[in-house]
């Protein structure tokens, strides 16, 4: 159990790195001319991490005491947190960055159309992920790593 939390929670700051090198490649590259190889192994792995990091936090989300559904679990704001806000909002941010990911590469036609949608769609992603993360002065019981 402690090692899903610490690998959950260490994981997270390379999800977001990627995220966040995807985002800068994507707005580099939009006058580009070219969708290349390293373009999409970039939003490949971007989204491969943030994969993982869901496998990881629903092993963590059926296995953890944080997630408990008593009687009036909607009103005590870690269980809230933990039970329904923090597993929508990933979902959420997922499902974007995927949807982003497979919409420009194979719908979009034109290298700078490729490189907005991916900019667009893991941009929100990324907003969302850091409003959704347990940061420790949210006092949700979550440290830095």
């Amino acid at each position: 159990m402690e090692a899903l939390k610490h690998a959950h929670s260490g994981l997270r700051w390379i999800a977001l790195i990627l995220l966040l090198v995807a985002i800068v490649n994507a707005a580099k590259s939009q006058n580009s001319g070219n969708y290349m190889k390293k373009d999409k192994m970039i939003n490949l792995f971007a989204m491969i991490f943030l994969h993982i990091q869901l496998l990881i936090g629903l092993g963590l989300y059926f296995s953890s005491s944080k997630v408990n559904f008593i009687e009036g679990w909607m009103s005590e704001e870690i269980l809230r947190f933990y039970g329904m806000e923090h597993l929508i909002g990933m979902l959420l941010a997922i499902i974007i960055v995927s949807r982003g990911r497979s919409n420009a590469e194979k719908k979009m036609k034109g290298s700078r159309n490729k490189h907005r949608k991916i900019l667009k769609t893991y941009l929100i992603a990324l907003i969302l992920i850091l409003a959704f993360i347990p940061w420790p002065f949210r006092g949700l019981g979550a440290g830095w790593m």
